[in-house]
């Protein structure tokens, strides 16, 4: 019997940055860390004008004739390249509707967990589809389950909106949230200072003073 074949399960090797000693072509071009034109000077040249600055020597265009090298903030350059990374990756995420699904005699344990899992949907920039299923004669408690969704959206406030009030789906009742665009404290100082706004509003009924006597009917 042929022996079975052995799976490889070392981690992969990580490709390391060129930067700096891992430089190894003899002539650069060299780019300083303002943009200006250092030229094209030897490996070593390089590398010394690096450490003066106490920057990093980096390679960035290795097909170039000779390599072109640029003296950076390696550390820095990397943050702000996987931030740029992530930032895209958000702002390409196609939104989806994710569904969370319960019996209006749902348990507390139970209703957490749904909690936990819309939590996790909105975070991800998804709508979430709350749904109340019924079985049989249960369909005669659509209030309770009414008064379920809205309990759900209200413990979610923090993290969604209410995009589509709940209503009745086949023998399902449905409810669709939304991430929350504004923040909830935002929203509610907005509430504060126009309810402060209306209470500042002087009355349009000019009081009468003592002195001034009211005017005669005629």
């Amino acid at each position: 019997m042929p022996p079975r074949p052995r799976f490889d399960r070392r981690a992969p090797v990580r490709e390391l940055p060129n930067i700096n000693d891992r430089i190894s072509y003899p002539q650069l071009r060299v780019v300083d860390a303002d943009g200006s034109q250092l030229g094209v000077i030897t490996r070593e040249e390089a590398l010394d004008v690096a450490k003066d600055r106490d920057l990093d020597l980096v390679l960035v265009s290795e097909k170039a004739d000779p390599p072109v090298c640029r003296i950076m903030d390696y550390g820095k350059f990397k943050f702000e390249q996987e931030k740029k990374a992530k930032e895209a990756k958000k702002k390409s995420h196609q939104t989806e509707v994710k569904e969370v699904k319960m019996r209006y005699k749902i348990d507390s344990h139970d209703y957490q967990v749904r909690i936990g899992q819309a939590v996790r949907f909105l975070k991800d920039g998804d709508k979430v589809k709350c749904t109340v299923i019924f079985r049989g004669r249960e369909i005669q408690h659509t209030a309770l389950a009414e008064q379920l969704l809205f309990r759900m959206a209200k413990d979610l406030e923090e993290s969604a909106e209410i995009q589509q009030d709940p209503k009745r789906e086949g023998r399902n009742m449905i409810m669709f949230l939304t991430p929350r665009k504004t923040p909830l404290t935002k929203e509610k100082d907005a509430a504060a200072q126009a309810a402060k706004a209306v209470r500042t509003i002087p009355s349009p009924v000019r009081q009468l003073s003592n002195a001034e006597p009211a005017p005669s009917e005629a």
